[in-house]
């Protein structure tokens, strides 16, 4: 009896039909035959259903979540809705560790756990998780068809609405696993909701929801939970497995939305890379008017035969959060979501089949069903708070082919070519709008002290900063020295390596009030993308470059039609000295809990310091304008 008999045999004709096994049986591939027994025998699904790349097959998972209610049809043709437990909102970032041998160093900003406690644990728990439930086992690539970037992913999971959730967000991968080498690595995810109780049905035993990732086996397991950052194998959880993978490969996974930049006036497309901490304008930044998007949230790079690096987006959809969206400040995004097409939202209001969300810019009813359940206006949940119409991180998502502004390169097997990249925070008072880097170890810096803080709801406090490095903190899985040393070694081996910009959207006045307006960063943008055209000289600065006046008040008349004063700049790009050299504290605070950052690193921090210390010793002033910089 060979392998394929034993795994038929083994599963049992009962759980699995013979059409299924031979799509299966089509890939030659052993190892995906005994992870699929592995954990069919572990969570004891009453049946097991294999999806290839068939419209017909994917069209059962459409239908089907419908059928069980996990998505429900809204009045928009293409429209469903789900829900999550009102306990199972966003991701849970206790329960998700990383699994570390014993011995191994374990980095203090990483959340990580013992792998042989982490996997006694799990296993247990998700012995017989699916009792009762289909298995779906799903194929997908993360990354472009018949590229060098592209890594297979294999799920198994008996959640519906997870497996049409990857349908609009990756590509199809079944045919690419058939082209897969014994030897060759992919991916592996495997989830189960748990037990389900209620109407719509969620996830009962929240309390037992597990996220962990087992990097020595390329995998990540996950159970009793439905929150698509918590359950979709493909999204942020495949981010840590291929973090972890590029840097013991000298390539990067980086947090980036990839754009394409369009100045006026001028015939080219640029592209850049760029990552933000949640809430300090990613989205934003990536769907400015008028600009093409490659991708919303991760990216693969590779240094390429052109002396660039290159990027891909990894996913061909967006998981966006809908809060705030609305015609006024989101009119693509807007469009695509009120016209007919397939997309999921999640746990947003519903009244006579419309979806309501928070910052919708239009009046919502008194009362529906959102993620609580049937909601009044001023109904509290058991603990008092009150219960709003919709959750501040409810979401959408589609296709990225849906957005009129959607790149044609998305696709692209060699990805597009990378000339810079932004990283920004939220900061109140210290980062001025836009800062290009002296250089590329200087551009890793401004990236690894990325802050973004919190602001209480008295206008003008500053609340705590927090640091997040290439805004990814949340997703390393390898000690930041590595992670660092990674990116330099990329670097180095470009002949054109990006430009690395430092943006923050979020300065304010000794008033308290913003000292920009939400498309202004269009301009910081478009700046940026003369820098690397060549177009602009730079005022050089103890930070980095610093834009001319006369560039900037030329750009907001062509880009935006508005008036740019003296005034505004002086307030927008003085260097204040002592907010700066704080804050540089504080990055070598948080660096120095941590084994083996690289000497460039340290060496850039001081340099910084030290020419700030020289411009307040030669000076006497603790603030320097632009103008006394030239």
């Amino acid at each position: 009896m060979d392998f394929n008999e034993e795994f038929a045999v083994s599963i049992g004709i009962d759980l699995i039909s013979p059409q299924d096994l031979e799509k299966l049986f089509a890939l030659k591939n052993d190892r995906v035959l005994k992870i699929i027994k592995q954990f069919v025998d572990l969570c004891k699904p009453s049946k097991v259903t294999v999806i290839s790349d068939s419209e017909k097959d994917i069209e059962y998972v459409a239908q089907k979540t419908l059928s069980i209610r996990e998505e429900s049809k809204l009045n928009v043709k293409g429209h469903t809705i789900h829900y999550d437990s009102f306990y199972d909102q966003a991701r849970d970032k206790e329960n998700t560790k990383v699994l570390i041998p014993k011995g191994e160093y374990r980095s203090p900003w990483i959340n990580t756990m013992d792998r042989d406690e982490g996997l006694e644990e799990i296993l247990e728990i998700m012995d017989g998780c699916m009792k009762g439930k289909e298995c779906l086992v799903r194929f997908f690539c993360l990354g472009p068809i018949n590229s060098k970037f592209t890594i297979g992913a294999l799920q198994l999971t008996d959640s519906f609405y997870v497996a049409h959730s990857e349908d609009l967000l990756y590509r199809k991968g079944y045919e690419e696993f058939k082209e897969l080498n014994e030897s060759d690595k992919f991916f592996y995810f495997v989830h189960s909701a748990g037990e389900l109780v209620g109407n719509p049905p969620v996830t009962k035993n929240i309390e037992k929801r597990r996220i962990y990732i087992d990097l020595q086996e390329s995998r990540v397991l996950s159970v009793n939970n439905q929150y698509a950052g918590n359950s979709l194998g493909l999204k942020k959880l495949a981010l840590r497995l291929a973090i972890y993978k590029a840097n013991n490969e000298d390539w990067l996974t980086e947090h980036y939305f990839i754009l394409g930049v369009r100045p006026e006036g001028k015939n080219r497309v640029t592209y850049f890379t760029g990552a933000f901490p949640s809430a300090c304008g990613k989205t934003s930044t990536a769907m400015l008017p008028g600009q093409l998007i490659v991708g919303d949230d991760i990216a693969y790079l590779r240094a390429w035969e052109d002396g660039f690096a290159h990027a891909v987006n990894i996913e061909k959809g967006i998981f966006g959060i809908i809060k705030d969206v609305n015609a006024k400040n989101d009119p693509v995004i807007y469009e695509a979501l009120t016209t007919p097409r397939e997309l999921i939202f999640s746990n947003v209001l519903v009244k006579d089949g419309k979806p309501y969300w928070l910052g919708i810019g239009v009046e919502h009813p008194k009362d529906g069903f959102n993620h609580f359940g049937e909601w009044i206006e001023g109904i509290s949940d058991e603990k008092g708070n009150i219960v709003s119409i919709a959750h501040p991180n409810a979401r959408y998502t589609i296709n990225l082919t849906d957005l009129s502004n959607c790149d044609p390169k998305l696709n692209d097997p060699d990805g597009v070519p990378i000339h810079g990249i932004f990283y920004g925070g939220r900061d109140s008072n210290t980062m001025p709008p836009i800062v290009e880097s002296l250089n590329w170890e200087h551009g890793i810096f401004l990236g690894a002290s990325i802050e973004s803080e919190t602001t209480s709801a008295t206008l003008g406090d500053v609340g705590v900063r927090k640091a997040s490095p290439m805004a990814n903190l949340d997703f390393l899985v390898v000690p930041l020295g590595k992670y660092l040393n990674n990116h330099n070694t990329f670097g180095k081996k470009l002949k054109h390596c990006p430009q690395v910009f430092s943006t923050n959207y979020f300065l304010k006045g000794k008033d308290g009030k913003y000292l920009n307006g939400i498309l202004d960063k269009k301009v910081w943008v478009i700046w940026a993308e003369g820098r690397t055209s060549g177009d602009f000289e730079a005022i050089e600065a103890p930070i980095g470059y610093l834009p001319k006046y006369k560039d900037l008040k030329m750009l907001f008349r062509i880009e935006l039609n508005k008036d740019y004063s003296k005034e505004e700049y002086i307030e927008q790009f003085t260097i204040k000295i002592n907010f700066l050299l704080e804050k540089l504290n504080r990055i070598e605070a948080m660096y120095k809990t941590e084994k083996e950052i690289p000497k460039f690193f340290w060496d850039t921090l001081f340099m910084q310091r030290s020419r700030l210390n020289g411009l307040l010793k030669k000076t006497g002033k603790e603030e320097i304008n632009p103008f006394e910089l030239v």
